[in-house]
């Protein structure tokens, strides 16, 4: 890890669990583009499409609660969509299988503009249920329903029922009011990211994550049944809610998400016949973070580990 900040190819936090104990945590670099702060353990990173799995995890509570089925259309509960949300089914929205093109980000200047976005869609790119496409309408309109439903702001529904019981005390959902311990994506030209304004964003440390990890993976966020059905891809290199999941007999044994937002870089891995975690969180986008955890995942595992190839600027 040392090497890998030396040679520009990482910028912020780690932590590493094995049989239940933190094992490894450290930071290296800067909070900004200034480089004027270190990074501490205490700092909340951008874990880009991992925060998916929240807005996933909640849709199967309520439907535990008997809120909803998975079957069920989403014109059910957002009745002022078009002809097509009678197709769609919130299964979909979970396997990426709706068929709903993806945001159109030129016209999005607001968190309002995205449901008047999907509104002005009136044709899908497939029928639902027949092919996959890995896009964000999905994920907004999870959190749509989630607010339809619970009659709550998503933002607390999260803070409500995953972040709070679950001993999460510093994570954070966009659009955060109180700055604090915020680690600010940074480019390579030190220009700093602009602040997310988007709902449904995460900023979590990597303590928080792991706890986030061991509660999920011990059934006390959803059930097991729950979590096998999250797990579920439409097709092999498909991503599920969980990113990538493996199973054997309906038992979860590893699980493995990556997420990207701006400069922000993040990555888990949770092997559960191993027992161990590895989280990777970056503000300064380099690409290297599988190639850091190949190497991490061969160490546990007694195997000989690859470097990092360095990052060669050819501008």
């Amino acid at each position: 890890m040392k090497w890998s900040n030396e040679n520009g190819i990482f910028n912020g936090n780690i932590l590493v669990s094995k049989n239940n104990e933190v094992i490894y945590k450290s930071s290296f670099g800067y909070t900004n583009s200034s480089k004027t702060t270190k990074l501490t353990n205490d700092y909340k990173f951008n874990i880009g499409s991992i925060t998916k799995e929240f807005s996933a995890i909640a849709l199967l509570q309520l439907k535990e609660k008997d809120k909803l089925e998975l079957s069920d259309k989403v014109s059910k509960f957002l009745p002022e969509l078009p002809q097509w949300a009678n197709e769609v089914t919130i299964r979909d929205l979970l396997q990426y299988t709706s068929g709903i093109p993806d945001v159109n980000w030129k016209k999005i200047k607001s968190n309002e503009d995205i449901f008047e976005d999907i509104k002005s869609i009136h044709t899908l790119k497939f029928k639902p249920g027949t092919a996959y496409n890995y896009n964000n309408n999905n994920f907004f309109l999870r959190l749509s329903i989630i607010e339809r439903i619970t009659g709550i702001k998503y933002k607390d529904y999260i803070y409500n029922y995953i972040f709070m019981p679950n001993s999460m005390s510093t994570a954070e959902i966009t659009p955060i009011e109180e700055v604090q311990n915020i680690a600010i994506g940074f480019n390579n030209k030190l220009i700093d990211d602009k602040p997310d304004f988007l709902v449904g964003g995460a900023f979590v440390t990597t303590a928080d994550l792991l706890k986030f990890l061991n509660q999920l993976h011990s059934n006390k966020i959803i059930s097991k049944k729950s979590l096998y059905e999250l797990g579920k891809q439409f097709q092999e290199n498909a991503q599920s809610s969980l990113g990538k999941a493996e199973y054997r007999n309906k038992h979860l044994i590893r699980h493995m998400h990556d997420g990207r937002g701006g400069n922000y870089d993040a990555i888990m891995i949770s092997d559960l016949e191993n027992n161990f975690d590895i989280i990777l969180l970056s503000n300064n986008y380099q690409g290297k973070l599988f190639e850091i955890s190949d190497a991490i995942v061969a160490i546990l595992n007694n195997q000989e580990y690859i470097l990092p190839q360095e990052v060669i600027d050819t501008k």
